[in-house]
């Protein structure tokens, strides 16, 4: 069972890791481009992503994943790391940050 302090730090943890995962094609972190919807860490230090794609036909999936999950997995304290990709709601660039909307020259 992970302490309130301990989850806190592994979500942090999370988000500093996915900030390094990027879609080849894009020069921003799949974090920054709103790829992912949720973060859930439970009391047993499992955790669950849901993310999604700028595209279902994406070609990069693949790498985009598991470069997510093989970091994820290497953060200390987390015990196991499920990743699911979900379509719903759909991506669009209002989900980006503006750092990511001012470095994709979009603002």
């Amino acid at each position: 069972m992970i302490t309130p302090e301990e989850k806190l730090h592994l979500e942090e943890e999370v988000v500093r890791m996915l900030r390094t995962v990027f879609d080849p094609e894009i020069p921003v972190d799949i974090y920054s481009l709103g790829l992912v919807y949720k973060i859930d860490i439970d009391d047993e230090a499992n955790l669950k992503i849901d993310m999604t794609l700028t595209a279902p036909n994406c070609p990069a999936a693949d790498f985009i994943v598991e470069d997510a999950r093989i970091k994820l997995e290497s953060i200390e304290g987390i015990k196991s790391v499920d990743i699911r990709i979900v379509f719903e709601p759909e991506w669009t660039r209002d989900m980006m940050s503006e750092e990511a909307k001012l470095d994709l020259g979009f603002l």
